[in-house]
């Protein structure tokens, strides 16, 4: 099943002193709308299932081709055959003999034009099961959308080796739908266009590729305007003649053998002996065959295999090293695993596929990008932008890979990196000192919607002391402050050159670029964002940079300004707990200690999100002349939706800033994390109360969970102790949470941000990591209500397939809290109004049913975990992980406005202009150039919502870990 994905997770939106930073989570869509019209409908059904034999899932796009809106649908087809409804979604489902019938939902009544929504359903059946023929929208027939040309890339193989100067034959073949023919036949290494061959066989032979990895890509071109790009192939061009060994990752279990396979990158000229030996570690590992292997001039890419025997006992890896006179080594990591160990070897086989250079996860930085593929619109508005979010599942990824493996330089290495371009050098914020912790900001109210901006200033507002500045500079003796900002740039496809310690050095830089998109209230979708950058320079944009656009002021100064993520940052100390645990586990304490210290480090600042945003005292604060706090008055313990900091560049200025946030999620608390810095002691941070004001942290999020959890169990939005961003009064009745008022939908509204069940997922997660390692009790009660909810809206099917939540509906409030008397929130319900089998999110879920289980005993919440991991592995691997399809309906909105005031213009680093006409592609116009874009100008011409397989780092992290979560838990 693939209903429309909710995909936007973690935007932060960044201010300056006097404004606010605001964050969407990185996998959540908009969507827009448009007024209804009357009239005729013009129609297309795309129909597809999952067939096990004796039943099915159906799954129906509907998409709107007219020119007018879809105020209300109702769906008719018939089947040939005796398909028998069970149940639907998305809609409300009826069969009367072989007619089945679908009324929309209230969600999803109106279709704009151009756009798409999906139903589904299952059915059982016997004999046989033709998919129907013909399809009616209220009466109307509706034509059957083109499909586009199927495409593979069938050379070169994925992991091939070539030496620099070689020529790397490219061939692919490619199929038309319906009555279709394919025109051409486009070759790219990544977005840069290598050539094209307009007939069959689709060749192209290319000389000149570059020393590293390359991603290529095939795109076939039909006679009906459809289009449609391979999945990407990964190769390396390297320097001189190689030896070439696959996987570079291999789990053997103990007792048993495994094999991995070498060749030759390059023909050579006579006879080569290949020898292979354990280089280093685990004595336990042995080769036991093809420990010398000859190619000759005819069989030199013909791969032979090197098999690696395990002793009956012990764990750990070694690297073994496959050598050649005149040709550099090939290195592959040999795992001894546990004897029944099966999902730490698909944890292994996972990570071998993240890692590899050659399939296109990271930059040649050894940065994670967002996802593979380039475009993509989510929070991050370009593929290869990445987060603060990707860094922490990284240090996340390599602690499980230190625990698996006992090697803890990946995991030392991954916190350097993040360290080195996540973190801001003191060049980076360089008038820190300063910053006057009695004044930390000026105070600019937020506004609905983007067209209300600029804000102004208002030197008028009291705000309150930073409580914690000079502890943190007395603690570790700097003014600069430690934490991620939230997103970069890393190929510098903006062309803002802001990599770290730079200041707008230009398109010409190479390295990656902080950016910042979102700064103008909670209407703002990524879709209306005008792209800035970190230190604003006046050297882009219009006279005063970007400033302009987002605050109103008399005069502008050039400064620097960065937004942090605080679920990143508490996803990093959550990864650094489990890696000390782990590496201590294996007497290999010592090997991380010095990154935890940094992780505690990270946990100190991370504080600053526990306050409100001017610092005002906490509880019913329902007017700008509501009191400032006088220190620890002004935090609620919770982990908001972002802190954020900035000042002058001129280091005579004499500014700085810092502001918290008054808006908390459900979504972005970690009680594990706070566990960590207030309870372990690796963990606890050197400042005067900072593990005083995580323990506090602790309990007041496990009481935020309690306080949201709805009649069903599932957690409700949040709270805020700034109504409207600009501490207005809330409707009255509105219920309370140490007096900061319940917010059904936090920080943004487009699209909501309580529905995407991912949030749940995450959350709940880390809710069960805490259970697992404490027993806490508070955490068992909200574990126990919210595990009984989710089981009970997921369906695994016989074949494996699965579907599981996706977009939340929510209704009522939550009672007012009362700390020594909880009210049972009788009021405050859930409802699914879709499902997906989104299989980033089905991991996150299937990791919280393992710690929950492990700790619990809950045998549906182990068999589930151990369905959801086993379907998406057999059912969903390609060869760059796991994925699905995801039909992006969305994507209608490239041609959307972004609003930019009447009279003022300026430019993107690249030339765009940008003006009161500028839309979200005008200002982009490097997406005209990435292959896939044609789909999106076929869509906005009126084609068929464009389908997608994303391979999203976060998405192939969590899916590794949940794998060897399971492992070390319940297998």
């Amino acid at each position: 099943m693939h209903p429309p994905p909710r995909r936007r997770r973690g935007v932060r939106r960044l201010w300056t002193a006097a404004a606010a930073a605001l964050a969407l989570p990185l996998t959540m869509l908009s969507t827009g709308s448009t007024p209804a019209q009357a009239a005729a409908v013009q129609c297309s059904v795309d129909y597809r299932t999952n067939d096990w034999g004796s039943g099915f899932t159906a799954d129906l796009t509907v998409t709107n081709r007219g020119t007018d809106a879809v105020d209300g649908w109702t769906l008719t087809y018939d089947y040939a055959g005796n398909q028998k409804l069970v149940n639907g979604w998305n809609g409300s489902w009826s069969q009367s003999g072989k007619t089945v019938t679908v009324k929309n939902a209230g969600h999803n009544a109106k279709i704009a034009a151009g756009g798409a929504v999906t139903t589904g359903a299952q059915f059982s059946y016997s004999g046989s099961n033709a998919a129907p023929t013909s399809f009616a929208i209220n009466g109307t027939p509706c034509n059957g959308a083109h499909q586009p040309p199927i495409t593979v890339l069938t050379s070169p193989q994925a992991g091939a080796v070539y030496t620099q100067g070689e020529t790397v034959p490219l061939a692919a073949t490619a199929a038309a739908a319906d009555d279709a023919t394919i025109t051409k036949v486009e070759f790219y290494d990544d977005t840069e266009l290598l050539g094209s061959d307009s007939s069959a066989p689709f060749t192209l032979s290319v000389a000149g590729l570059t020393v590293g990895s390359h991603s290529l890509v095939a795109k076939a071109y039909d006679s009906m305007n459809a289009s449609a790009s391979s999945t990407p192939v990964g190769i390396t061009v390297a320097s001189g003649p190689a030896v070439v060994a696959t996987p570079s990752q291999l789990g053997v279990k103990s007792g048993e053998s495994g094999t991995f396979e070498v060749k030759l990158s390059k023909q050579p000229s006579a006879n080569v002996t290949v020898t292979t030996t354990r280089a280093s570690g685990n004595s336990g590992l042995s080769v036991s065959a093809g420990a010398s292997l000859t190619f000759t001039p005819s069989n030199w890419n013909t791969a032979q295999k090197v098999t690696v025997a395990a002793d009956s006992s012990g764990t750990g890896s070694a690297v073994f090293e496959s050598s050649a006179p005149g040709h550099a080594k090939a290195a592959v990591t040999v795992t001894q695993l546990g004897a029944t160990k099966a999902y730490d070897a698909r944890f292994l086989d996972l990570y071998g596929k993240i890692t590899d250079p050659a399939n296109g996860y990271f930059s040649p930085e050894g940065i994670p990008y967002h996802s593979v593929e380039t475009l993509i619109v989510e929070a991050p508005d370009h593929g290869h932008e990445t987060t603060s979010e990707a860094y922490s599942y990284l240090l996340w990824l390599q602690a499980m890979y230190g625990k698996v493996t006992g090697d803890w330089s990946k995991f030392n290495g991954a916190w350097e990196i993040m360290e080195k371009y996540m973190i801001p050098t003191h060049a980076d914020q360089p008038t820190n000192s300063f910053y006057n912790a009695s004044k930390p900001a000026t105070y600019a109210p937020e506004h609905d919607t983007p067209n209300e901006y600029p804000s102004a200033l208002d030197s008028g507002v009291s705000v309150g002391p930073d409580p914690i500045a000079g502890e943190l500079k007395s603690a570790y003796g700097t003014d600069d402050v430690y934490g991620m900002h939230w997103i970069q740039d890393v190929d510098n496809v903006y062309g803002y050159g802001n990599s770290p310690g730079k200041c707008e050095a230009g398109p010409a830089d190479t390295g990656p670029s902080y950016i910042n998109t979102f700064q103008r209230g909670p209407q703002e979708s990524v879709w209306e964002t005008v792209p800035q950058p970190t230190c604003d320079a006046f050297k882009y944009g219009g006279r005063n940079g970007y400033l302009d656009l987002f605050t109103k002021d008399a005069s502008y100064a050039k400064q620097w300004k960065f937004t942090n993520a605080p679920d990143a940052d508490a996803r990093a100390v959550q990864a650094a707990y489990w890696a000390d645990l782990w590496a201590k586990e294996q007497g290999k304490g010592s090997d991380v200690s010095a990154t935890v210290a940094k992780a505690a480090k990270m946990g100190d600042y991370l504080r600053y999100a526990m306050f409100d945003k001017y610092f005002k005292k906490i509880g019913n604060c329902t007017s700008p002349s509501c009191p400032a706090g006088t220190g620890k008055d002004a935090s609620h313990y919770l982990l908001s939706w972002y802190y954020a900091w900035g000042g002058a560049t001129d280091t005579s200025a004499g500014w700085a800033w810092r502001i918290g946030s008054s808006h908390a999620h459900g979504g972005y608390q970690n009680p594990l994390a706070a566990y960590a810095l207030s309870n372990y002691a690796p963990l606890k941070p050197k400042s005067a109360t900072g593990a005083d004001d995580w323990s506090k942290s602790l309990q007041r999020q496990l009481e935020f969970y309690r306080w949201l959890q709805s009649d069903e169990g599932g957690i409700a939005g949040g709270a805020t102790n700034s109504w409207a961003g600009r501490y207005t009064a809330p409707p009255a009745g509105t219920p309370t949470f140490y007096g900061m008022h319940y917010d059904e939908k936090p920080v943004y509204h487009d699209p909501p941000s309580n529905q995407w069940f991912g949030f749940q997922a995450w959350s709940m997660e880390r809710v069960a990591e805490l259970y697992q390692q404490t027993g806490n009790a508070l955490a068992k009660s909200v574990l126990d209500k919210w595990v009984d909810w989710a089981l009970s809206e997921t369906t695994v099917n016989p074949d494996g397939s699965f579907r599981i939540p996706s977009t939340l509906q929510w209704s009522g409030k939550p009672d007012t809290w009362n700390p020594s008397s909880p009210g049972a929130n009788s009021g405050l319900h859930v409802s699914v109004a879709d499902y997906t089998n989104d299989v980033g999110v089905a991991a996150a879920y299937a990791k919280t049913l393992t710690y929950y289980a492990d700790r619990s005993g809950d045998t549906e919440a182990a068999a589930t975990a151990k369905a959801l991991l086993d379907g998406m592995w057999e059912n969903n691997q390609d060869a760059l992980g796991i994925a699905v399809p995801e039909t992006r309906a969305d994507y209608n909105r490239f041609d959307d406005p972004v609003y930019v005031p009447s009279g003022w213009s300026g430019t993107m680093p690249n030339g765009d202009t940008i003006n009161s006409s500028s839309t979200f592609e005008s200002i982009r116009s490097f997406y005209q150039d990435d292959p896939a874009w044609s789909k999106i100008e076929s869509y906005l011409a009126g084609g068929a919502a464009p389908t997608f397989t994303y391979h999203r780092f976060w998405a192939q992290a969590d899916i590794a870990l949940a794998m060897g979560s399971y492992a070390e838990l319940l297998e």
